[in-house]
């Protein structure tokens, strides 16, 4: 599979992040369009990562991860959610950026509708990677999937009545630069030492009601 056009995304995963930052993600699935700007991501680096799924090597859930950029990394967690990572690095480099959290933007309506009657209401619809995947419809099959460049077109965010709306995902406005005032610090839920401030490598916009909790991962029960 080729990605091409990624340049920033090539950089690898932890220089990618930040950039990613004010950025918009459409995905259009079921006749349906969401777009999310993100306002909360994670960096994870492969083999030198021990907080990422690649650390030890390639495997058939992980494959996704090695490339190229371009590409949507999707896995299954804790038996009942999807998350969505952005593939990003050198071919063979397992290096992408799981989107954490950010605010809906168009098919508010589709996105209330995916995560239920119970979802929280407003900025907090997609905080969280789980809810984010939700609102967007990702799930089994779109592991994957390639981005398209630059925003989704008027003809999936606002299509005219009784027309057919194609499946995509659409990735638009990736900085060049930091955006100033982002911060840092380490990744939320991460066990071991992938989740100390060794590895500050979760990004986030400031002021933005949209961003999830921190919390560190839970300590292991010995049994």
């Amino acid at each position: 599979m080729s990605g091409g056009g990624w340049s920033a995304l090539e950089r690898g995963g932890l220089r990618a992040a930040p950039l990613l930052l004010g950025s918009t993600l459409t995905v259009a699935r079921a006749g349906s369009a969401v777009s999310v700007r993100l306002t909360e991501v994670e960096a994870y680096e492969g083999a030198r990562d021990p907080g990422s799924h690649a650390y030890r090597g390639r495997t058939a859930r992980n494959e996704t991860m090695f490339g190229p950029a371009g590409f949507i990394y999707v896995y299954f967690t804790y038996g009942m959610h999807w998350c969505l990572n952005i593939v990003c690095g050198t071919q063979g480099a397992s290096s992408a950026v799981l989107v954490r959290a950010g605010e809906v933007t168009a098919g508010l309506d589709a996105a209330v509708g995916r995560r239920g009657p119970r979802a929280p209401a407003g900025p907090k619809l997609a905080s969280g990677p789980a809810r984010l995947a939700q609102s967007l419809g990702i799930g089994a099959g779109d592991d994957g999937s390639a981005l398209l460049p630059g925003p989704a077109p008027a003809s999936v965010l606002d299509p005219a009545a009784d027309a057919v709306v194609p499946d995509g995902v659409w990735l638009s406005g990736i900085r060049s630069r930091r955006r100033p005032g982002t911060l840092s610090g380490p990744r939320t839920g991460v066990s071991g030492p992938g989740g100390t401030e060794d590895f500050p490598w979760r990004f986030w916009l400031p002021d933005e009601p949209s961003v999830s909790t921190y919390r560190a991962a839970k300590p292991r029960r010995r049994g």
